[in-house]
């Protein structure tokens, strides 16, 4: 009788460690995923992310950061006029592509609740205006839809327009 009782308390006890050990992995590999990671799963990025792919930008925007991402969404891409992304994706247009991308990226971590009125200067070296008025946040011209999506490597803020440099 004893012997089956510790022979459950054993079972019992490596049961709880499996079923909690999957969980913290589960929990790490959500907290693992980078900005370009994040990007890719949400699935309203897919120019933005075949953008980034073609100017090689994959490995650095996965690396330690920490980047704040003005992610713009298809839909900002679909404003531009016609042929323009087409054209900046194409091979001897990668430093443009580069510039344009790079423009949408500012080293460090900023939540939309740490957003200062000002200049900000983005990762290819030129300032971007940062604007919080009334719980909105806009950059550039572009409005913040979607703010603090967090990544392992930094955060991403949805904006409804492409930025300019």
């Amino acid at each position: 009788m004893k012997k089956s009782l510790y022979i459950a308390a054993a079972a019992f006890v490596s049961a709880s460690l499996i079923s909690t050990s999957h969980i913290s992995t589960a929990q790490a590999a959500a907290e693992e995923k980078t900005v370009v990671a994040v990007a890719s799963e949400a699935g309203n990025f897919k120019t933005l992310v075949s953008a980034i792919k073609a100017a090689g930008l994959s490995e650095k925007l996965s690396g330690k950061g920490p980047f704040t991402v003005f992610a713009p969404t298809d839909e900002a891409f679909a404003k531009l006029p016609a042929g323009t992304v087409d054209n900046l994706l194409k091979p001897e247009n990668k430093q443009k592509l580069t510039d344009l991308l790079t423009y949408h990226v500012v080293q460090g971590k900023i939540m939309a609740a740490d957003v200062k009125t000002g200049p900000v200067k983005t990762v290819n070296g030129k300032e971007v205006e940062l604007k919080s008025e009334n719980g909105k946040v806009t950059v550039g011209k572009a409005q913040v839809t979607k703010a603090d999506v967090d990544a392992f490597n930094g955060v991403i803020h949805v904006v409804d327009t492409v930025l300019m440099p």
